[in-house]
């Protein structure tokens, strides 16, 4: 869409700077919201390897166990509050306002808005995903709709997806209140399709970076001709 003469014409006239400037607003807080998944992700993972590391290790001591789960959980925690953090900002900085213009550039302007609000949307119910069910939106299935897996959980099934049972599993495990040796296989499966959803996730979130990344440096090139 950014190819086609209409709309260059639209983004290079001096009188619609305002709107403008709202796109490439609106492309910082995508790659903002995009950073944040991508960073909460990777802690994810990281702290998500250690645990499997120790669960592997024959004749692994209850505390020292112990002690991995209670870091992994404390990582969560880390994890929610950057994207709770994460979200506020957004929902602050968040204006979409309707364009207003003649009937071609109003068209052009408000497809482009429709666009970067979708992006905004999809990111949002990714973060809501990651952090689990103490984050509410009602958006989150449409994450387990774009993630490949079939282990992922649809919204009229379960508020739960792999991120909250691995949670609430461990939580149990350090609580005793399941027995140890079924619940640390449980989880050791939980981890396993943890692992294989952070990895699509990792690529779908990748492939929208490079495409942000695009469409602002298009929108800085037509600004700039």
């Amino acid at each position: 869409m950014l190819l086609l003469p209409l709309t260059q014409q639209a983004i290079a006239q001096e009188n619609n700077e305002k709107w403008v400037d709202e796109l490439l607003d609106g492309s910082l807080q995508v790659l903002d919201l995009c950073n944040t998944a991508k960073d909460s992700l990777l802690q994810t993972k990281q702290c998500m390897h250690e645990l499997q590391s120790i669960l592997r290790r024959r004749g692994y001591g209850e505390i020292g166990l112990t002690n991995e789960v209670k870091k992994y959980l404390a990582s969560r925690k880390v994890v929610r509050r950057a994207i709770h953090k994460a979200l506020k900002v957004m929902q602050n900085k968040c204006t979409f306002a309707t364009f207003n213009g003649d009937h071609e550039t109003t068209t052009t302007f408000n497809l482009l808005k429709e666009v970067q609000t979708t992006s905004l949307n999809v990111t949002e119910s990714l973060l809501f995903f990651v952090s689990g069910p103490k984050t509410k939106s009602v958006g989150w299935s449409l994450v387990s709709k774009l993630v490949h897996h079939k282990t992922v959980a649809s919204a009229d099934q379960t508020d739960r997806n792999e991120f909250a049972e691995v949670d609430a599993a461990l939580i149990g495990l350090v609580e005793h209140r399941t027995s140890k040796s079924d619940n640390i296989k449980a989880v050791q499966s939980q981890l396993e399709n943890i692992e294989l959803c952070i990895q699509d996730l990792e690529e779908g979130l990748e492939c929208l970076f490079r495409h942000l990344i695009k469409t602002r440096v298009s929108l800085l090139n037509i600004l700039n001709h």
